[in-house]
Parts: structure tokens; sequence; C-alpha cells
């Protein structure tokens, strides 16, 4: 991926106005219709809370909005990944051989006395 690709990425998680971690579930069914709840690991934890009706499509929303989220900040990485190991194996292919200077004066023995 060159750079356009990468601006492209970074464009469309831009775009992503509503997020939200966890999955939304129906607790279950009245007279009126589902109760949901949303379950997410927070702090470490399983944290649930309520979400009324009338807010359920809204939070599934934001859900799908970062999984998308998720789902573009692995191509990006994966991107300047591959860039990064294509820029270390062309250095790695230009080797440089540094000629070790040689003195005129031969090298003289320290005794062990």
């Amino acid at each position: 991926m060159n750079s356009t690709d990468t601006a492209r990425l970074l464009a469309q998680i831009a775009q992503i106005q509503r997020m939200e971690r966890g999955k939304l579930t129906v607790m279950r069914q009245g007279p009126e219709g589902p109760y949901y709840k949303l379950q997410a690991w927070e702090n470490g934890s399983n944290i649930s809370r309520y979400v009324a009706r009338d807010e359920a499509a809204a939070v599934q929303e934001a859900i799908d909005g970062f999984q998308q989220f998720e789902a573009l900040i692995a191509q990006y990485a994966q991107a300047v990944i591959n860039q990064t190991r294509a820029e270390l194996a062309a250095r790695s292919k230009k080797k440089h051989y540094h000629l070790r200077r040689r003195s005129a004066w031969p090298k003289t023995r320290r005794s062990d006395n």
C-alpha cells in the first residue's frame, strides 16, 4: 500500500461519527416488545446496562461503527507494517563494506611478563 491508500483509510476512519463497544442483546420479550441490554468489557470486568427500546437502533449503529473502526485500524496497521518491512528489506540489500585501513607501522606484541 502506498501513502494514498493509508490516507484513504484514515479518511474512512475519520468519517465514523458514533462508536460503542459491546454487544446488544434482548433480555426478554415484554407485551410492548423486547427489552435490551448492552454488554461490554470495561476495565477488566463485564459491564451490562439497560438500553431503552427507542435507543436500540442507535446503539446498534454505534456498535457497527466501532466494528468498522477496528477493521479499518487493522488494515491501516498492516499497511504500515508492510511498508516498514519493505523499507528494512531494501536497506539490508544495500550492504556497505567498510575496508579497514591498515597502519604502515607493524603491530607490536606486548610481552606477558
